[in-house]
């Protein structure tokens, strides 16, 4: 699985580089959001046949919102202290890290509420994890555990790194996950310009 991703995200990259025809580069959102919107269907499906892991989703509780809590704080502490390592201030490599994967939000709010660099840098960071995720996911469920697999992706278990966590996963994990993505992704927005601010 983890070949089967490097290669396409390889063969997608050179394809976009030496093949695309700059006139189709308009359409390419568009493709690509239909493409995750069917996948994300597909996996809906799966997992609204499978009673039995909404049932243990229901006897987990609130306790199934201990995972994203732990991913929020083991992302800013990571944020925080590569943030140390390049110099940067605590509420800005704080803030970039709340972005928690979700580049397109984390990125404009940064740039409109502090610095247009900063909000660069915050897009490029949350892009570079959530390619990263693509290679890690299938890694970590082999060596150690599905619940592990979560915690790359970050906000994007809820939508892009979704039917990577589902192939490389089960049914259990995969819907643990869409629940932590789904509160992390309510995070970004509040953290992020609470971060900036300190």
């Amino acid at each position: 699985m983890t070949i089967l991703v490097i290669c396409a995200i390889a063969i997608g990259a050179l394809a976009g580089f030496w093949l695309l025809p700059q006139e189709a580069v308009g359409y390419l959102d568009t493709v690509t959001t239909a493409a995750l919107c069917l996948m994300l269907v597909g996996i809906g499906l799966d997992l609204g046949s499978r009673r039995e892991t909404w049932a243990r989703l229901r006897a987990l509780g609130w306790r199934v919102l201990l995972i994203p809590l732990l991913i929020a704080v083991g992302s800013l502490v990571g944020a925080v202290v590569g943030g140390f390592l390049l110099g940067l201030p605590v509420n800005e490599s704080s803030a970039i890290g709340a972005g928690f994967g979700w580049y397109s939000l984390s990125g404009v709010l940064l740039a409109k509420i502090y610095s247009v660099e900063t909000g660069a840098l915050a897009f490029m960071t949350n892009v570079s994890r959530e390619v990263i995720a693509f290679v890690l996911i299938p890694v970590l469920a082999v060596k150690l555990g599905y619940l592990v697999a979560i915690s790359p992706g970050g906000a994007t278990t809820m939508d892009t790194t979704l039917p990577l966590i589902s192939k490389a996963t089960d049914a259990d994990t995969t819907i643990i996950a869409m629940v932590s993505g789904t509160a992390l992704s309510a995070m970004v927005p509040l953290l992020v310009p609470l971060l900036i601010r300190i």
